[in-house]
C-alpha cells in the first residue's frame, strides 16, 4: 500500500491519506505500531472516542486508521471557535474519562490506561465530538501521572516568556487543572512527568530549560484551582 498526500507532521511520525476514508501513519524511526492499535482498539471497546483502527490493512508496523475530519483542538483555539477556558476543561474530562478504563494488562488494580501526550494538538473537533489522537506514549500506571504529563505539556507553553502563546496556555492550563481537581498530582507525580519530559529526545533545548519553570507553574497555578468550586462530578 503506498500512501498518498502527506496530511500532517508530528516529532515522530508522518499522517498519509489513503483514501477518503482512510489514513496511515508511519514512523520516521520504523516503531512498530501495532501496540498502538491494540491500546487504541481496546479503550474503543470501553466507548472511549479514538479513531477506528483497521488491523491487517497496510505495511507491518504501520498503522492504517480511521480518516477524521475537522480541526484539533489547538487550531480551534488559534481560530476562536473554541473558549480556552472550555478547551482546558473538555482536556480534564478526557483524562478523567480514559482513567476510568482498567489496564489490559497490568495486575495493580489501580492501574489505568494512560495517553501521556493528550493536549489540545493531540484531539481532533470532529462532527461526533472530541477524538483523541497520536497514543505513541501509550502505557499503564497512575492516572495521576497522565494528568501531570498533560499540565507539564501546557505549562512549558505557558512558563515560556518568549512565547506569544503564553497567556492563553496558563488560561488553558489554570482550567484543566480546575477541571481535574483531586485526580492531579502535584507531588511525585509530577516530579515523574517533569522527568519524563526531560528524557524526551524530541523536546528542543528552549523545552528543557523551561521544565523546572513548568513545574513551579503547575504548582502555583494548581493552589488557585483548589480554591476555586469542585467541579461537577463527570
Amino acid at each position: 500500500m503506498e500512501p498518498g498526500e502527506l496530511l500532517g507532521q508530528g516529532r515522530s511520525a508522518d499522517v498519509y491519506a489513503i483514501d477518503e476514508v482512510r489514513v496511515l501513519r508511519r514512523y520516521r524511526a520504523g516503531i512498530d505500531a501495532r501496540r498502538e492499535a491494540a491500546v487504541m482498539d481496546y479503550v474503543a471497546g470501553h466507548g472511549y472516542p479514538v479513531p477506528r483502527v483497521h488491523p491487517g490493512e497496510g505495511p507491518p508496523g504501520d498503522l492504517v486508521m480511521e480518516r477524521l475530519t475537522g480541526p484539533t483542538m489547538l487550531r480551534a483555539m488559534l481560530d476562536g471557535d473554541l473558549g480556552l477556558e472550555a478547551a482546558g476543561d473538555a482536556i480534564a474530562r478526557l483524562l478523567l474519562r480514559l482513567h476510568r478504563i482498567p489496564a489490559r494488562h497490568s495486575a495493580d488494580p489501580d492501574a489505568r490506561v494512560l495517553h501521556l501526550d493528550l493536549h489540545p494538538d493531540n484531539v481532533m473537533l470532529t462532527a461526533r465530538g472530541p477524538i483523541v489522537i497520536d497514543w505513541s506514549n501509550t502505557e499503564e500506571g497512575s492516572p495521576e501521572e497522565d494528568c501531570a504529563m498533560s499540565a507539564m505539556i501546557l505549562a512549558q507553553v505557558a512558563a515560556d516568556a518568549r512565547d506569544e502563546s503564553a497567556p492563553a496556555a496558563r488560561v488553558v492550563l489554570g482550567a484543566l487543572l480546575a477541571g481535574l481537581g483531586p485526580a492531579m498530582g502535584y507531588g511525585d507525580a509530577l516530579d515523574r512527568a517533569k522527568a519524563r519530559r526531560g528524557a524526551n529526545p524530541t523536546m528542543t533545548t528552549r523545552e528543557l530549560e523551561l521544565l523546572d519553570a513548568a513545574a513551579a507553574l503547575v504548582r502555583e497555578l494548581g493552589l488557585t484551582a483548589a480554591r476555586r468550586p469542585a467541579p461537577p462530578s463527570r
